[in-house]
């Protein structure tokens, strides 16, 4: 069983991340694991989240989410994308100019968290997607650059 726990984030703090394990990305697969990220992207859309992505521009808003997906891509153990079209990750560099606090790292974990269960459903084995959840927590944790109010 999935335990989508989220764990409590703080300003400046870097805990340990372990990548998932590869056999996420390639029982997923890339159009499937593509059309993962893009749900995750379209239930932002609407958010109280959606501040923080380009919404308004579906152009940017595509890129962002092909972004993601090679970024994460990448991350489980598939092709090198997001390398080869926009160099070393440095995400929390690429996050600076976003205002992202605890309540925004939350809520988009949150969306994350409705839409991993439909994995195990599909054959997904839960320990890769537990996997992958586990890094997205953590890592997560990371971006958080803005003091929560």
């Amino acid at each position: 069983m999935l335990e989508l726990k989220i764990t409590d984030g703080a300003l400046g703090v870097r805990p340990p991340v372990t990548k998932p394990h590869p056999g996420f990305y390639f029982q997923v697969g890339e159009e499937h694991f593509r059309k993962l990220i893009d749900d995750h992207y379209e239930m932002i859309r609407n958010s109280d989240i959606a501040f923080l992505f380009p919404v308004n521009d579906e152009e940017d808003f595509a890129a962002a989410k092909k972004h993601a997906a090679d970024f994460l891509i990448q991350i489980c153990g598939g092709p090198d994308y997001f390398a080869q079209t926009r160099g070393e990750p440095r995400m929390v560099g690429r996050h600076a100019p976003f205002r992202i606090d605890e309540h925004g790292r939350r809520r988009w974990l949150e969306f994350y968290a409705v839409l991993l269960p439909k994995l195990e459903d599909e054959g997904i084995n839960p320990e890769y997607i537990q996997s992958f959840w586990d890094y997205l927590d953590v890592f997560s944790i990371w971006m958080i650059n803005t003091p929560t109010h």
